[in-house]
């Protein structure tokens, strides 16, 4: 019986390693996106289009990750925390999916250096997360895992500077109201990214204890 359980129990690592890659994929996406903004609206739209794919296909891992929790008898760590990594990692890839599609919402057609940068920084976060989750199975990685986690709090405190800087710009009377409202809300959606990709820092780093 107990070997039965193993593939199960490799099966969960499996899943967020699967959930996380969908992560970086979505954020590198959201990169391009942002970057590109002020060019061809063809390629602006498949990359939104780029980002939804990887929201859907990271909901379809995650409701996985879910129905095995509900039929494994064991899993290889707190089963509660595997729901809440699951979710959190969902979060993430929901928070780049609003960015994205705020573009069309917004009719955002030019890139600010701030935007830029806050996207460069989620993507690094989401680059460090996913490192974090492919490395839960090794309790050798603990160290570097932990410091993973530390880099990503790093990263969304970097990215809460940029937003502050860019949010006070908005206001200096350099463009008008409208603009600075819509931009606004843009990089309030992007810092949001951070704020998901450190919540669910914390939810490994609670694991990394636990399991110690």
């Amino acid at each position: 019986m107990f070997s039965s359980l193993m593939p199960q129990r490799k099966e969960f690592f499996e899943l967020l390693a699967a959930h996380s890659d969908r992560v970086v994929a979505g954020a590198n996406a959201t990169l391009r996106l942002v970057n590109g903004l002020g060019q061809e609206s063809e390629e602006i739209d498949a990359l939104v289009a780029e980002v939804n794919r990887n929201e859907k296909s990271a909901d379809k891992i995650k409701a996985e990750v879910i129905t095995l929790l509900h039929k494994s008898f064991t899993t290889p760590i707190n089963r509660d925390q595997i729901h809440t990594l699951a979710i959190e990692l969902d979060k993430v890839l929901n928070a780049l999916q609003h960015v994205a599609n705020a573009v069309g919402m917004y009719n955002i057609k030019d890139s600010t250096p701030e935007a830029r940068e806050m996207a460069s920084l989620a993507a690094d976060a989401c680059m460090r997360l996913n490192r974090a989750v492919m490395a839960l199975p090794d309790k050798n990685l603990r160290e570097s895992t932990v410091n993973l986690c530390k880099e990503i709090d790093e990263i969304e405190s970097r990215a809460d500077l940029m937003q502050r800087k860019a949010i006070s710009q908005l206001f200096d009377g350099s463009c008008s109201i409208w603009q600075a409202m819509k931009m606004r809300e843009f990089y309030s959606l992007q810092e949001s990214v951070l704020d998901c990709c450190e919540e669910a820092a914390k939810t490994i780093e609670e694991i990394l204890i636990e399991n110690s």
